[in-house]
């Protein structure tokens, strides 16, 4: 682990056994199978200029998706002026309140520190998380970023499958830097072999990524592959640049899809993406 606090969690044995159906369909699976992932920014928890705490509504919208590994990024780990002072402010981390009973394992990693606490990207899993790193890609100066790493034992699959959260920085300059080093996590810590997602926040108005990734780690993003360009997700509620994406390698990315506007735009000032990966 690279930066500062990072955690994974695992669901208690009783909330371990009601998952256990779920867990075992891809068990069953033929070599060929499919994984729902959804990303999408949180914004900690707030809605659109922070004028409402929305964590509830934005849990029971990530439940609906069915996702079996969800992505998030700007999400708080401890926050101690708003436990205070937010009514139904949850005492657990945000990662740990969103996967609740539906999602046993989680990680999370620590991006930017502030005086009440500090908030980073998370990964929630139906699947076991078997190691995470947490790769600090902050620019001297700039807030802080990161790329959560996770490899995941999907049931049926001999690799494991690896998960990157990304959240880029909002300088296109910064943003060059932090894709060459997402290349070079994914050929220096990753089998040639082995399948791998990275989805999140890229904040990529430009669309450079795309070339970068392509050539510098043989990833394609699945929107590009379905419809020929990046959805667009931000703002919300009247989307117009493309700045979230699902990029994979040795996977296909299957019904790529912008959730609704509703319930979403008001729970979020970045539109959810979500996508079946056949493996």
């Amino acid at each position: 682990m690279n930066l500062g606090q990072t955690a994974t969690f695992t669901a208690s044995p009783d909330e371990a056994d009601a998952l256990a159906p779920a867990q075992e369909a891809p068990a069953s699976a033929s070599p060929s199978l499919s994984i729902k992932v959804l990303t999408v920014n949180i914004h900690k928890g707030f809605s659109f200029f922070n004028r409402k705490f929305i964590l509830h509504e934005l849990r029971e919208a990530i439940r609906s998706v069915g996702a079996d590994v969800v992505f998030l990024q700007e999400v708080t780990g401890t926050h101690s002026w708003h436990e205070s002072r937010v009514a139904n402010y949850p005492a657990t981390p945000h990662y740990e309140f969103l996967a609740d009973s539906i999602w046993p394992q989680f990680a999370y990693g620590r991006n930017a520190v502030h005086t009440s606490g500090h908030h980073g990207n998370a990964v929630l899993s139906k699947f076991p998380i078997v190691s995470f790193d947490n790769r600090d890609v902050s620019i001297s100066g700039a807030e802080g970023r990161g790329l959560l790493h996770c490899e995941l034992q999907v049931p049926g699959r001999d690799a494991c499958v690896h998960v990157i959260c990304v959240h880029l920085g909002l300088s296109e300059s910064h943003r060059l830097k932090q894709l060459h080093m997402l290349c070079d996590i994914v050929h220096q810590h990753i089998p040639a072999n082995a399948p791998v997602i990275a989805a999140g926040d890229f904040n990529d108005w430009r669309r450079r990524a795309h070339d970068v990734l392509a050539q510098g780690a043989s990833m394609h993003e699945v929107f590009v592959q379905a419809h020929g360009k990046a959805a667009r997700t931000f703002p919300a509620r009247f989307p117009w640049l493309p700045l979230d994406r699902i990029y994979v390698r040795n996977a296909i990315g299957h019904a790529p899809m912008v959730l609704p506007l509703k319930p979403w735009s008001h729970l979020s000032d970045h539109a959810p993406l979500a996508a079946d990966i056949e493996l």
